[in-house]
């Protein structure tokens, strides 16, 4: 016999507010549709970049 999986609240990565993680919260770990799309608009913009240091380089670039 199986049971249903546990219903846990956590924080939405984008307002801070409650968010239900479970299966039946299709914006996981979001709150809302309307935070997830903010998300992926960042990521999509770069806002999530990594800064690169200074003297780093990318050695798959340096190779051709």
């Amino acid at each position: 016999m199986s049971s249903a999986p546990e219903e846990r609240v956590v924080t939405c990565p984008a307002c801070g507010g409650d968010s239900v993680y479970a299966p039946r919260n299709r914006w996981r770990p979001f709150c809302s549709e309307r935070c997830k799309q903010q998300d992926l608009g960042a990521w999509a913009s770069g806002s999530y970049a990594v800064p690169e240091r200074e003297g780093q380089s990318d050695p798959d670039f340096e190779k051709s």
